[in-house]
């Protein structure tokens, strides 16, 4: 039995020669889509992989043994980003009026909310990494240090020869490769969050998308030092009964200014970044945890004591209850 500091990443594997029954196996891991097949009775449906425990991402490979066409509409859009990568055969995607060609140099991303066909070929055998849109939502705002106003969309083209994003690829070959071993190091809660973390920022940073020049601007300020020793502060003590007054004290300016400073830089008055702080700290225990029961007590170490609120306002922030998240990620 593993001890409590190391969770035993969760496996996933099936084979499967219904239409239906590899629909509803990757709407689970990606969201609803529709899924054609030219000959169903050819079809060799299999998906291995594996869940990261921190922010519910996944990791594998899919194919299907004969020619399939996953097609996505607004109506019922992704709830998650599909990132792939063929290791043989092909896939083209139909998107924005454009069509893009993927093999083993050239990979794709599917942004939710899109209408988009992908054309699989029946010898295509393929990496996917499927990253929940509230989870790389978050890494994108935490990184930006501001809300974002419109939804997160990349450019589909991924390079997998050359630059950052082939970078990025080695980087989800290395992690898939370890996995596989099932050594207990990269599924070490703390390392596992951490890995998962890179995953993501190194997407964002690598492949384009609308807020690429907002990121890369987010990367160049320093912000003053009493905003920093503001922010250091609610980080080191977002479990304790914090007030405003100790936020000003600790950056040792005016509220006027710290109040300012805060929402040109963060987005948010200082005790709104605190509860979205903390609420993001939740969810990660949440997640890591999986345990519905212990909802209201991590809530509650992170500083929550009206319970009815907190749920109130995790669904404002994340668009969904605690309860859903849970059911949600453990029904994968």
């Amino acid at each position: 039995m593993a001890s409590p500091a190391v969770n035993e990443s969760r496996g996933l594997d099936a084979l499967l020669h219904d239409l239906e029954g590899a629909r509803d196996w990757m709407a689970a891991i990606c969201g609803p889509h529709m899924l054609q097949v030219r000959s169903p009775q050819q079809l060799q449906f299999h998906h291995s992989g594996t869940v990261m425990r921190s922010m519910a991402s996944t990791l594998g490979y899919v194919e299907y043994g004969t020619d399939v066409t996953v097609s996505v509409r607004n109506e019922t859009p992704l709830n998650c980003y599909s990132v792939s990568l063929p290791l043989t055969g092909q896939q083209e995607l139909a998107a924005r009026g454009r069509l893009w060609l993927s093999d083993q140099d050239k990979g794709l991303i599917l942004s939710p909310h899109e209408t988009q066909d992908l054309a699989i070929t029946g010898n295509c055998r393929k990496i996917i990494v499927s990253i929940p849109h509230l989870a790389l939502r978050q890494v994108l705002e935490t990184l930006l240090q501001k809300p974002l106003n419109t939804a997160l969309t990349f450019e589909p083209y991924m390079d997998a020869a050359n630059g950052d994003q082939s970078a990025w690829w080695r980087m989800v070959k290395f992690m898939l490769a370890e996995m596989e071993r099932s050594g207990p190091l990269l599924n070490h809660l703390h390392m596992a969050g951490d890995l998962e973390q890179a995953l993501l920022k190194g997407l964002l940073l690598s492949q384009p998308h609308n807020y690429s020049e907002a990121l890369a601007e987010a990367m160049r300020p320093s912000y003053p030092h009493y905003l920093l020793r503001a922010k250091q502060f609610i980080h080191d003590n977002a479990r304790e009964d914090i007030a405003l007054e100790d936020i000003e004290r600790a950056a040792g300016v005016s509220r006027y200014k710290l109040f300012d400073g805060f929402r040109q830089h963060f987005g948010y008055a200082p005790m709104a970044y605190l509860k979205k702080y903390r609420l993001e700290a939740v969810r990660r225990d949440m997640l890591a945890d999986h345990s519905e029961g212990n909802v209201s007590s991590i809530a509650m170490g992170w500083g929550f004591s009206h319970l009815g609120r907190f749920s109130s306002d995790y669904k404002q922030l994340f668009g969904e209850t605690p309860s859903q998240t849970l059911k949600r990620v453990t029904g994968r």
